[in-house]
This record gives C-alpha cells, structure tokens and sequence, in this order.
C-alpha cells in the first residue's frame, strides 16, 4: 500500500507541475504509455507513419486538454480514448494512400496476380517498438495474445472493417477494456458497443485463409526454416524457394495492389523476380512478432542497394505468408539504403 501511495504522489506532483506548463513533467507522465499508445494507433490504422502522426497528435491535444483531466478514469484511459478518437478521425478521412504500379526497379511487370489486395496503406511494424508493451497485461476481456494482435494478417483484416468496430474490438478484445468504459471512451452505450463487438466478431471469423497464421515465438523449427528460406532467396535458387512453401502460399506487396497465392504462381513470380541475373542479400530484422529482411540488390561494384523489406510467416516447417514492402519502410527499422562493398 505504502509503494501505491508513493506512486500516487509522484503522480499527482507530476500532473500539477504539467499543468502549471511544465513540458519536461508532461513528458515525464505520459512516457510510459508512448509505446503503447503507439501499437494501439498502428493496430486501427495499419500504417506506422499515419500511426506516428497520430500518436503525436494525441499527445498535443492531451497536453492542450491536461486541464480539463478530472481524474475520473486513469491516465492511460484518458489517453486512450484521445487516440482511439484521433485515429477515427483519421479512418474517416479521406486521403488513404492510393494502391501504386509495379515499381521494382530493373523488373518489368510480373505475372498476372491472382487478386489485388484494397488494404494498400499497410506496413510494417518493427519489434523493437514492442519492447515495454507487454508490462502492462491486457484487462480481463481480452481474447488475443500480443504477437496476434500485432501480426500483419490481423492488421490487415482490421482494416476491412469499419472504423466503429475497428476501436470496439481493439479496446475490448486486444486491450481487456470493460463494455462500459469503451462505451465511455466512444461517447457511445454498452448496448451500442456489445453490437458493434459482436458484428466485428463475426467478420474477423470469416475472414479469408491467409490471413488465419499468426506469428510464434522464435522457436529452433522456425529458424531453420528461415535460414533455408534465406539461403535459397540469396542465391536465387527458385525451386529450393517453392519447397520451402505451402500449397496456399500468400505474397502481398503493400503499396502495390499486387497478390500472389498458391506455390505454382509464387515460383513463377521468384523466377520474374531473380531474371537477367538479379541477386539479393537479405539484412535480418524483426517485424509483427515475426522475422522480416531488409532486401539489397547486389550491384557490380560491390555495393549492394536496398529494394525493400520483406516479412516471412512460418506454419510449421513451411512458409505459408510472404509480404513485401517498398524501401521507405527500411527506416523504421534502423536499416540503411545502402550496404558498402565488403
């Protein structure tokens, strides 16, 4: 009791001096919710950087509204509801970034895809940025574990649905939030909130295949797996490639529309990919809980020029999801445009 009530203290001197127009107390408040309040922007928006703008929007407008925090919920919830709302308004918005055409330099267009995918604004979210997420555990409502709820298939299919139940299931399902404080953050009822759970339920279970794997924990099978799946990609050994593969393989492209599903049209597309003699090298990283590669295009003088990110998904001891991202994502994860000659 006495460590609560100290922390309590701290607390309320660190509000008072903020609201007196201390920036450095303001800070020193909302630090250990940055992260977190982070992932919950990237889960309803699907993009780090319209996350990231969003996160510093929702830290302005608690820094403008700090006076008018009366203490009835917690900070963390007053901070959630000005980021869940800030991040309506920009699911609302027009303006999301538009689908792009094949732009792989040195590629001529690929193979027919066999869909275009609509959910084109996606990107990456690097693991680095988990770190401190999971001190605080989610409330009893809760149904997703972390590396679930930040996999790439569940933030692409949060992103089908509407902006309402997006925030719903987010902050009842992902974040354990009660039916009564998320109708509170949404100036909503329970009644209200318990449908819109219930319709968002029900999409996400119906949700297509491809998108049911989740990432695991790193386990001995799964990097053995990626190590064969690296080996193979870097020397542009396509059919080593299509044995590593499931049957239903997947490859999205964010921000080009462009799908691939099924081993036979994934090899024909590796075999585009690695034409007139193209040759990789794959820079590890970590991204949705799951291992991710910075992409370099090995040129003549020996230095290699990146191209893009790609994220690997293992089920079992195959590779089952593959999603490549344009080069301007590889910032996120400390990762340069260019590697020097060795």
């Amino acid at each position: 009791m006495e460590g609560g009530t100290k922390v309590e203290l701290m607390t309320a001197d660190l509000l008072a001096r903020a609201r007196a127009g201390q920036e450095d107390a303001f800070r020193e408040l909302i630090e250990p919710y940055r992260r977190e309040l982070q992932v919950h922007c990237y889960r309803m928006l699907g993009s780090f950087q319209d996350a990231e703008d969003v996160l510093q929007e929702t830290l302005l407008a608690a820094w403008q509204g700090l006076g008018g925090f009366e203490g009835r919920a917690s900070m963390r919830t007053w901070l959630y509801r000005i980021a869940t709302n800030r991040c309506l308004n920009a699911r609302r918005a027009a303006g999301r970034r538009p689908a792009q055409e094949w732009n792989v330099p040195g590629v001529q267009a690929p193979p027919e895809p066999t869909s275009l995918g609509e959910v084109v604004w996606l990107q990456p979210f690097p693991d680095a940025l988990l770190e401190g997420t999971s001190s605080v555990p989610p409330g009893p409502e809760a149904r997703y574990e972390l590396t679930e709820s930040i996999s790439l298939a569940f933030i692409a299919a949060l992103q089908m649905l509407p902006p309402r139940q997006v925030a719903v299931l987010v902050l009842r399902d992902v974040l354990g939030f009660a039916a009564a404080e998320t109708a509170e953050m949404l100036d909503s009822t329970v009644d209200s909130v318990n449908s819109a759970l219930k319709r968002a339920r029900a999409t996400l279970h119906g949700r297509p295949a491809q998108a049911d794997p989740t990432p695991a924990a790193p386990s001995p099978g799964e990097r053995a797996t990626v190590a064969k799946f690296v080996s193979a990609y870097e020397s542009a050994d396509v059919d080593a490639l299509v044995a590593l593969l499931t049957d239903d393989v997947f490859i999205s492209m964010p921000p080009m529309p462009f799908e691939y599903q099924g081993k036979e049209v994934v090899g024909r597309f590796f075999g585009h990919l690695f034409g007139s003699g193209r040759r990789f090298e794959l820079v590890p990283t970590r991204a949705n809980g799951g291992p991710a590669f910075g992409t370099y295009l090995r040129g003549a003088t020996g230095l290699r020029h990146a191209t893009g990110l790609i994220t690997v998904t293992v089920r079992g001891e195959r590779v089952c999801a593959l999603s490549r991202f344009e080069d301007s994502v590889l910032s996120y994860f400390g990762l340069p445009r260019t590697l020097s000659p060795r």
